[in-house]
């Protein structure tokens, strides 16, 4: 007789199985072990991290937080309150969730059946494609032109065949990886067509312009927002969506109940107040970053495209990207690289401090 051994992993659904995993950036306490150097000798510059780190008071609050074996708020009611006065929205609108991460995800589960239709436009975020493979849905990629901006008319094409349409589009302002800008003339072309629109503003505190309060006024619209590169909070998940009311209640059914911890809520929160010193931190940022710009210029092998957020991308040429990131990493400085569709021989430099630069500046001239 023969047995047949039962295969659990057989029952994994397929949609998983066919999906390719996301790849994360590493920690410090990783990275110092295989650059062999102590963690603060790393200069990190590979994940748009804020190196000024989060306000002071964070610390001094967590120390203090009486209730941290207590479940949290599930409607983080504080903490929207605080965010309406931050937005000028009401907290009506608002949703917080663990990381703008959660938020892409939940919009898609509230959305999209399996087979269903979402609008992408690479070269962006690469969190957008990964739900949607876990969601099995099917990505439409409209590539963005050389420039990144976004051939609107291949966007309105989708709509206009016989096939059944796309339900979601998602556009980023400042776009990651290259930090160009949505206008607000494209995103009303996107508005027009039949179907909902997120638009990601993580890094909108690094040049302004924010359209989260259009969401009172199109009924399609999803604006995202983060803590993790303004407030320094990248390690604790804090980011929020506005919605439109007849969405977001749709949305309170969905989300995990305790979904965004004690600690997040409360560096959020104190974020918040103390954000004049915060923000602060993001103006020398972008003065860093239009300096740093000039100084790429100098190098003939290496193009920068204009930024209007806390990262520069640029073009290598002459040599390959991947011995430009090594060779960096040897002098314990880490940038992103890329070789992917349209981005081959690309590396991203996220601003740090001044110190940082002018080591990151050396480096290059190293090389």
């Amino acid at each position: 007789m023969t047995t047949t051994v039962f295969d659990p992993s057989a029952l994994i659904r397929d949609s998983v199985v066919q999906s390719k995993p996301y790849t994360p950036i590493l920690p410090f306490e990783v990275l110092s072990q295989q650059l062999g150097r102590r963690p603060e000798d790393i200069i990190k510059l590979d994940a748009n991290e804020n190196p000024y780190g989060p306000s002071p008071r964070v610390a001094e609050a967590l120390a203090a937080a009486p209730y941290l074996h207590i479940y949290p708020d599930p409607e983080s009611r504080e903490l929207r309150a605080a965010l309406a006065d931050y937005t000028g929205l009401p907290a009506d609108y608002l949703l917080v969730g663990h990381g703008a991460d959660e938020l892409i995800d939940l919009v898609m589960r509230l959305f999209l059946n399996p087979g269903d239709k979402l609008v992408n436009l690479p070269p962006t975020f690469g969190m957008y494609s990964f739900d949607a493979d876990i969601n099995a849905v099917e990505v439409v990629n409209v590539w963005r032109r050389a420039d990144f901006s976004i051939p609107l008319n291949e966007v309105e094409a989708q709509f206009a065949g016989p096939d059944s349409p796309p339900k979601l589009i998602i556009a980023t302002s400042p776009n990651n990886p290259d930090g160009s800008l949505l206008p607000d003339a494209d995103l009303r072309r996107l508005l027009a067509l039949p179907a909902i629109v997120i638009l990601d503003e993580a890094y909108i505190e690094f040049c302004g312009g924010s359209r989260i309060a259009w969401v009172r006024d199109y009924p399609n619209l999803i604006v995202l927002r983060t803590f993790s590169k303004w407030a320094g909070l990248a390690g604790l998940r804090v980011g929020y969506g506005a919605f439109p009311l007849n969405i977001i209640e749709h949305l309170w059914k969905i989300k995990q109940p305790y979904n965004v911890n004690v600690a997040g809520q409360i560096a959020a929160l104190v974020s918040l107040q103390d954000r004049a010193r915060l923000l602060a931190s993001v103006d020398k940022l972008m003065a860093e970053r239009e300096k740093f710009f000039a100084t790429l210029r100098q190098f003939d092998w290496l193009t920068p495209y204009p930024s209007h957020s806390n990262f520069v991308l640029c073009r290598v040429e002459g040599r390959p990207a991947a011995e430009v990131k090594a060779a960096l990493a040897g002098h314990g400085i880490l940038v992103r690289y890329y070789n992917s569709a349209r981005l081959s021989d690309h590396i991203r430099i996220s601003i740090g401090t001044p110190a940082q630069m002018a080591r990151l500046e050396q480096g290059l001239q190293a090389i």
